[in-house]
């Protein structure tokens, strides 16, 4: 019997993720962010047709089982799908097709009931990109790489497990499961270091991959808040922590909300670290609805942007339903993914 699965990312760029002169293409409509992804995937090629997304990893691979439950042949099947880059200039529009480099898929590594696969994907950006160098003439015109590193371990018993291992510091990376579910996200984007520093051999295809650090996906509640937050009419004051700053801390007062926009937020009670949360996920509502008292610490992983919202912005069954969720000093479960 033939049994196949797959996980897949999806690779873009959201709204204000590049920093400094750099973004001044971007604020003039020359070039332009993505919307988000929707937490359905859809059709890869049409949302590649419609320059919905920089570049996509589709990781689907088979295994063989034989009645006895032994797994008698495997494969891949699947692979990259690259985008292009659209500049607009006045009423005239450019594109430049993406470089798609050669994906990467290991050799399968066998167990006891168990196949594993790891693929590459990912190349270089269609439009040039300006980067500072050490040397004359100080600067040079190229684009960085960009990828992803999927694995995907299918099992005789007819089970599956997907992730991502290995990505590029940018664009955002969200991934999603067989049946198209979003179910994490890349959790931290580094423009400034990938423009300078991931390129040539410094890639997977030089031998050189980077670690992911993948977040849980926020919930549909909090996708939902999150519009509210952020378009729900007063706009939210936006607060950028260095790694390692505390964005409110336990038994201290509180009264406002959180939209993490991007980076890695660790969740502290009483010392012991909870839970993680990552780009969509939204905080803080406890101390609004418990006596304004902050019943946990919320600390930088990585460098971090939020989003700060009131309580009025907000319905209070909606905190209620959201705080339901979120008492993790009663269950103590993590929130990502490895």
């Amino acid at each position: 019997m033939r049994r196949s699965s797959s996980v897949t990312s999806v690779s873009w760029i959201p709204s204000e993720a590049i920093p400094g002169p750099m973004k001044i293409p971007f604020s003039l409509g020359v070039s332009h962010y993505d919307a988000p992804p929707e937490p359905e995937l859809g059709d890869l090629r049409a949302l590649r047709d419609a320059d919905r997304f920089r570049f996509a990893n589709r990781l689907s691979a088979w295994i063989d089982v034989d009645d006895g439950g032994q797994i008698t042949g495997q494969g891949y099947t699947g692979g990259g799908l690259i985008g292009s880059t659209t500049l607009r200039l006045g009423r005239s529009t450019a594109t430049f097709a993406a470089v798609s480099f050669p994906d990467i898929q290991h050799e399968p590594e066998v167990g006891d009931g168990w196949v594993r696969f790891r693929q590459t994907t990912g190349g270089r950006t269609g439009a040039p990109m300006p980067r500072t160098v050490s040397r004359p003439p100080f600067v040079q015109i190229s684009a960085p790489t960009a990828w992803t590193t999927l694995e995907l371990t299918l099992y005789a018993d007819d089970r599956s497990e997907g992730r991502m291992t290995g990505a590029s510091p940018f664009p955002r990376h969200w991934v999603y499961d067989e049946s198209g579910a979003l179910v994490a996200k890349s959790g931290f984007t580094d423009f400034s270091g990938w423009s300078k520093e991931y390129f040539g051999d410094h890639s997977p295809w030089g031998e050189v991959d980077s670690p992911a650090l993948v977040t849980a996906a926020e919930t549909a509640l909090e996708r939902t808040l999150s519009t509210t937050i952020m378009r729900g009419g007063a706009k939210p004051r936006i607060r950028s922590l260095a790694e390692g700053g505390e964005l409110v801390r336990q038994g201290e007062p509180g009264d406002e909300l959180f939209l993490l926009l991007d980076g890695v937020l660790e969740v502290v009670v009483d010392g012991a670290s909870v839970a993680e949360l990552g780009p969509g996920a939204v905080g803080g509502e406890r101390a609004l609805l418990e006596g304004g008292t902050r019943t946990s610490t919320l600390r930088a992983r990585t460098k971090v942007r939020v989003a700060v919202a009131s309580a009025e912005q907000i319905d209070t069954a909606a905190l209620q339903e959201l705080a339901a969720g979120h008492r993790r000093e009663e269950n103590p479960t993590p929130q990502t993914m490895a």
